[in-house]
């Protein structure tokens, strides 16, 4: 396992690869585009082992994604590299089902095993010449683009399905948050209510005592929370010594 920081075609990383005279070269989770004198290097290519069912959801956050948009099945595919992000031609894939407590980090390891299963399946008959991969279609394509700590910020407006889904795609990183008196407030935990609409933020409690926010549809039931500086609490055990907290607004 080689992982240099950078590819440039001038580096020694390209020299340290070629001197190993490589058959084939395996690249997966590594946000780096390979220049061509590394693509062209093996005798069997560059194979990319990509957590999506390609062309959707090509570039840096195809697991997010799928968690954001509420697929029920993902996938991992193999594809020989070339010079384009996740462009190259088709050699296998292989579906996976998303399921609906998944996060970004349960449903990554999952597709992952998948790939590397997929991969030793694979590698025999590709270097024995029994695959003919295809070209991806192009007009099913979608990108998706590197996340940012401000990708995390909720937006109450938007509803409960919705903001469960981003605080499961979101986790672990960038997180999902939001304000409270001040400080930021990670929602760590949590599970959308259809149905019943509250103003968008307000903090209230069900009758059961379980603490919940009101959403631009349906409410979302809080179960961890992280204030900024402290630990990891259940939003009940939040609520203890924080009286201000059931009544005020989110989002401040």
């Amino acid at each position: 396992v080689y992982q240099p920081g950078s590819l440039h075609p001038d580096e020694y990383s390209v020299e340290v690869l070629e001197a190993l005279n490589p058959e084939v070269i395996v690249v997966a989770a590594y946000g780096v585009i390979l220049p061509s004198r590394i693509v062209n290097l093996p005798a069997l290519g560059c194979l990319n082992v990509h957590p999506s069912l390609l062309p959707k959801y090509r570039g840096a956050a195809p697991v997010p994604a799928a968690i954001l948009n509420g697929d029920d099945t993902s996938g991992v595919t193999l594809i020989k590299l070339d010079e384009g992000m996740d462009t190259g031609p088709i050699i296998a894939q292989r579906e996976a089902s998303v399921y609906p407590d998944d996060t970004t980090e349960r449903l990554t390891r999952r597709l992952f095993e998948h790939g590397a299963t997929l991969l030793i399946d694979t590698l025999p008959q590709w270097a024995g010449g029994d695959i003919v991969p295809f070209p991806q279609d192009e007009k099913r394509a979608t990108v998706t683009r590197r996340l940012s700590k401000k990708n995390g910020e909720i937006d109450w407006m938007h509803s409960a399905p919705e903001i469960e889904r981003q605080i499961r795609a979101y986790y672990p990183w960038p997180g999902s948050y939001t304000r409270w008196n001040g400080k930021q407030l990670k929602i760590i935990t949590a599970f959308a209510v259809p149905g019943s609409t509250l103003e968008p933020g307000v903090v209230f409690r069900l009758a059961d005592r379980r603490v919940a926010v009101g959403t631009g549809g349906g409410i979302i039931l809080l179960k961890e929370l992280q204030i900024a500086g402290k630990q990891v609490v259940d939003a009940c055990e939040f609520v203890l010594g924080r009286t201000d907290f059931v009544g005020s607004v989110l989002g401040f």
